[in-house]
């Protein structure tokens, strides 16, 4: 039974940052596909940050590159997206979501057999 939980989220001040942790449990290999998604009230969801976790490879959809960043620790099983200047806009839930596959459609919320409970992100000014 694959588990992912996130922790992480919280209240920052517009330009800050914040650091996500997904903690994975029960994979059997590395082999799995592993993302960042968010949803804004009232919005879909939508695709931030993917990594596959054999070769560590990272995606990112286009209007993130630069600010976030996606990394993981194989060791830990945890993957981690560090969010830098952070806008109004990139306030919502940030949920981690999990394939054994690789990450060829990452941003199709179907695709991804396992999801987290969220983690919280407020942005102030």
């Amino acid at each position: 039974q694959v588990q992912l939980v996130e922790s992480g989220g919280g209240s920052v001040q517009a330009g800050g940052s914040l650091r996500l942790s997904c903690s994975a449990s029960g994979f059997l290999s590395k082999r799995h596909c592993m993302a960042w998604f968010r949803q804004a009230p009232g919005k879909e969801r939508e695709g931030v940050a993917a990594i596959y976790g054999e070769s560590g490879f990272s995606y990112y959809d286009v209007s993130m590159k630069g600010r976030f960043t996606i990394s993981q620790d194989n060791a830990a099983n945890t993957i981690y997206l560090q969010m830098n200047t952070l806008s109004f806009e990139d306030a919502g839930g940030y949920y981690c979501a999990a394939i054994g596959a690789r990450c060829t459609s990452r941003w199709n919320t179907r695709q991804y057999a396992y999801w987290g409970q969220g983690t919280q992100v407020t942005v102030s000014s």
